[in-house]
C-alpha cells in the first residue's frame, strides 16, 4: 500500500502541468502572429496619419465621415501588405526550432525597415507629385541614383526622416524579439500534437490568405479602385497603402499583358476610323489608308513670311498655368511671360500629355502621346523607331538642342539623335557659367545666354529648328541670388518653388530682350510652353487635372495676338507649326493644327498621369472623362476660369462617346507603336 500510494498520487501531479504547458505552447504561435500583425497595422496607421496631417489643406473640404472611411479602407490595404510580413509566422507550429524564430525575426526586421522607409519617403513624394508611390520612384533611381540622392539631400530634411525611421525600426525590432522569445518552442512528439500543430498552421495560413485578399467577397481581391469612395481625391489616395501601390506598379510594369485591355477595346478598323476623325484638321489628307493610321499631309498654304521660317520651341520646366498672370494668377510670378503673351497667340486651355518632363519632351518634340506602358518611351526599345518630330519632317533645316543639364538623363541624346537632331549643348559645354547648382546643371540664364549665341550663328546660315529646355524650376530650386528679380517670400512652403519659377520667367524675358533685334527674329516661329504643371492644394478629378494645365504661347511674324480657348496638348505643337510654315509635308502627328480646326471645333486632349497609374483621361470642350479598365469611367464638367472646378455629371450618351474616342485613340497609337509605323514614311 505504501509503495502504491505514491504512484497513484504522483500521476496527476506530474501530468496536469504537462497538459497545460502543451496547450499554452499551441496558443503561443497565435499570440506571436497576432502581436506582430498588430505592430504592422499600428505602424501603417501612424504613417497614414502622418501623411494626413502633412496634407490637411487637401482634406479641408471633406467630411469627418469620409476621412474615417479613408482610414477604415486603408486598414484593409494595410492588411494586404501586412500579410506578406507575417506569412513566415504561420509555420512556427510546424517548425518549432529556435533557429526558425531567428529567421522570422530577420524577415520581420527587413520587411518593417523597407515599408517604414517607403512610408516616410512617401510624405515628400506625395507633396511633390500628389500620387502614392509608383514607378516614378523607381524611374528616378534607375536613371541616376547619385543625382537623385543629391536632389533629395538638398531638398528634404533627410536627417530628421532617417532619425525617425531608425527609432521606429528599433522599436519594432524590440517588439518582434519579445514576441518571438515568449514561451518554449513546441515539440510535437506525439501524433496528436503533430496533428494539432498542422491544424494551427492551416488556421494561420488561412488567416494570412484572407488578409492578403483584403476582402471576403468572391472574385478578385481588394484593388486600388476600391479606395475611391469620396469626391476628394486626396481622401481616395489616403485610403491606399504606398507600399501596395508601388508593388502593384512594379508587377504591372513587368507584365507582358498590361496593355491587352487597351489593344482589344474594339476592331482595328473602328479604332482607326474614330482616331482619324479626332486628329484630322480641315485640310488634312490621309496618305496611307491601309497602313499607318494617321499618316497624312495638309494642303500647302501661303507661309507667314516670304522666306523659310525658323522654329524655336522653348520647353519651360514645371511652368504651371495656375501661377501665370496672363491666365488669371495674382501671384506676380510670371511678369515676363505675361508681357510676351501680348505679342502672340496664348492658348488658355492647354495641357501637358503627362506629369513628368520625359513625357512633355517626347510629346512636344516628337508629336507622340503618353501611353499606358510607355511613359518612359525614350528609354524603351520602341523609342528607337522613327517619329514625326520637326527634325524628321524638315531634315534640310539645321537644328540644335540647348539644355542646362545632362543629355544622358532620360536618354535624351540617344533618342533625339535617332530622330535627326544633330547638335546638343548640355551641362558640360558651358564655360564659366554664372551659376551651376549642385544637382542638375547650369542656370536658366546661362542656358538662354548660350542659346542666344547659338541662334545668332544659325540665323546667318539658313532656316533652323532649335529646342531650348529650362531646368532651374526643379527641386531643390537652387537659383542664383543676384538681385535681378525679387524672390517670393509670402507663400509658405511654396515660396522656394515659386521663386524658382519667377527666376525662370525672368531668364525667359532676358532671352527675348537679347534676341529681338537679331536679323532672324522677325522670321522665326517661337513656341513657349510648360513641360508640365505641379500639384497644389486644389485637386480636380482622379488625374489631378491642374497638374497638366500649362500655358502654350506662339509668337510668329504676321500672327495677330489673341487668346484661344481650344483644347490643346503638346502633341498639337508640331502640326500647328507646320501649318504656320505653310508646309504640306507628310507627317504622323497625334495632334492637330490648332489654326485649322473645323468651325465650332474646340479641340480634344488625351492625357495620362505618370508613374504607371492605369487611369487616363480625355477632354472634350468643357468635359473630362477619367477612365481605367478596373473602375470604368467618371464624367465631369470642368471649368478653369475664374476658379477651377470639376463637377460630376450623369450623361450616358456623352460618356459612351468620349470613352469610345479615348479607347480608339489609345488602341491605334499602341498598335502603331507595336507595328513600328509611327514615322513620316
Amino acid at each position: 500500500m505504501k509503495s502504491l500510494s505514491p504512484g497513484i498520487i504522483s500521476t496527476p501531479i506530474v501530468s496536469a502541468p504537462v497538459r497545460l504547458s502543451t496547450i499554452l505552447s499551441f496558443i503561443q504561435p497565435g499570440l506571436i502572429y497576432l502581436g506582430c500583425l498588430a505592430a504592422f497595422l499600428i505602424s501603417f496607421l501612424l504613417l497614414r496619419g502622418l501623411l494626413f496631417t502633412q496634407n490637411l489643406a487637401l482634406a479641408e473640404p471633406a467630411t469627418i465621415v469620409d476621412t474615417l472611411k479613408s482610414f477604415l479602407i486603408g486598414l484593409r490595404f494595410d492588411l494586404r501588405m501586412a500579410a506578406y510580413g507575417i506569412l513566415p509566422l504561420a509555420f512556427i507550429p510546424l517548425l518549432p526550432y529556435r533557429a526558425y524564430r531567428h529567421l522570422c525575426l530577420a524577415w520581420l526586421t527587413l520587411f518593417a525597415a523597407v515599408y517604414c522607409l517607403l512610408g516616410l519617403l512617401e510624405i515628400e513624394f506625395y507633396g511633390e507629385f500628389q500620387q502614392r508611390l509608383n514607378l516614378l520612384l523607381v524611374q528616378y533611381l534607375k536613371e541616376d541614383p547619385l543625382t537623385v540622392l543629391a536632389m533629395v539631400w538638398q531638398g528634404f530634411p533627410v536627417v530628421r526622416y532617417l532619425a525617425i525611421w531608425l527609432a521606429v525600426v528599433l522599436l519594432l525590432i524590440t517588439i518582434f524579439r519579445k514576441l518571438l522569445t515568449v514561451g518554449q518552442p513546441i515539440h510535437p512528439a506525439k501524433t496528436r500534437n503533430r496533428a494539432f500543430a498542422l491544424t494551427c498552421t492551416i488556421v494561420l495560413l488561412a488567416t494570412t490568405i484572407l488578409a492578403a485578399r483584403g476582402t471576403i467577397r468572391s472574385g478578385p481581391p481588394l484593388r486600388w479602385g476600391d479606395a475611391y469612395h469620396s469626391q476628394s481625391d486626396f481622401l481616395n489616395h489616403l485610403a491606399l497603402n504606398g507600399s501596395y501601390t508601388l508593388a502593384v506598379a512594379l508587377l504591372d510594369d513587368a507584365s507582358r499583358n498590361k496593355n491587352s485591355s487597351w489593344l482589344t477595346a474594339m476592331s482595328g478598323d473602328d479604332a482607326t476610323r474614330i482616331t482619324r476623325s479626332l486628329v484630322r484638321s480641315r485640310h488634312d489628307r490621309f496618305t496611307d489608308p491601309d497602313g499607318a493610321a494617321v499618316r497624312r499631309s495638309a494642303a500647302s498654304t501661303q507661309p507667314l513670311d516670304s522666306r523659310p521660317l525658323n522654329v524655336v520651341i522653348i520647353l519651360m520646366e514645371s511652368f504651371s498655368a495656375q501661377f501665370v498672370g496672363a491666365l488669371g494668377s495674382d501671384h506676380a510670378v510670371t511678369p515676363e511671360f505675361d508681357r510676351l503673351s501680348e505679342r502672340g497667340v496664348l492658348f488658355t486651355h492647354a495641357f501637358s500629355n503627362g506629369t513628368h518632363t520625359h513625357q512633355g519632351t517626347f510629346a512636344t518634340l516628337s508629336c507622340f502621346p503618353n501611353l499606358p506602358g510607355h511613359e518612359y518611351l525614350m528609354q524603351q526599345p520602341e523609342g528607337r523607331q522613327a517619329f514625326s518630330g520637326l527634325t524628321a519632317i524638315l531634315p534640310e533645316y539645321d537644328n540644335i538642342f540647348v539644355y542646362n543639364g545632362d543629355f544622358s538623363w532620360d536618354n535624351q541624346a540617344g533618342f533625339f539623335r535617332n530622330q535627326g537632331m544633330r547638335r546638343f549643348i548640355g551641362r558640360d559645354d558651358y564655360i564659366d557659367p554664372v551659376f551651376e547648382d549642385t544637382v542638375w546643371g547650369v542656370s536658366d540664364e546661362d542656358m538662354f545666354t548660350r542659346a542666344a549665341t547659338e541662334l545668332d550663328t544659325l540665323g546667318r546660315k539658313g532656316p533652323f529648328v532649335a529646342y531650348l529646355q529650362t531646368l532651374s524650376n526643379h527641386l531643390p530650386y537652387d537659383v542664383p541670388d543676384h538681385g535681378s528679380f525679387v524672390p517670393v517670400t509670402n507663400q509658405g512652403e511654396m515660396s522656394a518653388r515659386l521663386t524658382a519659377m519667377k527666376y525662370s520667367d525672368w531668364a525667359l524675358g532676358r532671352f527675348f530682350n537679347q534676341i529681338e533685334d537679331s536679323p532672324y527674329f522677325q522670321h522665326t516661329v517661337f513656341v513657349v510652353l510648360g513641360d508640365h504643371g505641379f500639384g497644389t492644394q486644389s485637386q480636380l478629378t482622379e488625374v489631378n487635372l491642374l497638374r497638366f494645365h500649362i500655358p502654350v504661347l506662339i509668337i510668329a511674324p504676321k500672327l495677330a495676338p489673341t487668346r484661344l480657348d481650344a483644347l490643346t496638348t503638346q502633341v498639337d505643337v508640331v502640326p500647328t507649326v507646320l501649318g504656320l510654315l505653310g508646309s504640306g509635308r507628310q507627317h504622323q502627328c497625334w495632334g492637330r493644327d490648332l489654326f485649322d480646326l473645323p468651325p465650332g471645333d474646340k479641340g480634344f486632349a488625351v492625357i495620362k498621369p505618370s508613374g504607371g497609374e492605369p487611369t487616363m483621361a480625355i477632354l472634350n470642350q468643357d468635359h473630362i472623362l477619367t477612365f481605367d479598365h478596373d473602375r470604368e469611367g467618371n464624367l465631369y464638367e470642368f471649368d478653369l476660369y475664374p476658379h477651377a472646378t470639376a463637377t460630376p455629371i450623369n450623361n450616358q450618351n456623352l460618356e459612351q462617346q468620349m470613352k469610345g474616342d479615348l479607347l480608339a485613340y489609345v488602341q491605334t497609337a499602341l498598335t502603331g507603336l507595336a507595328q513600328n509605323s509611327t514615322g513620316t514614311h
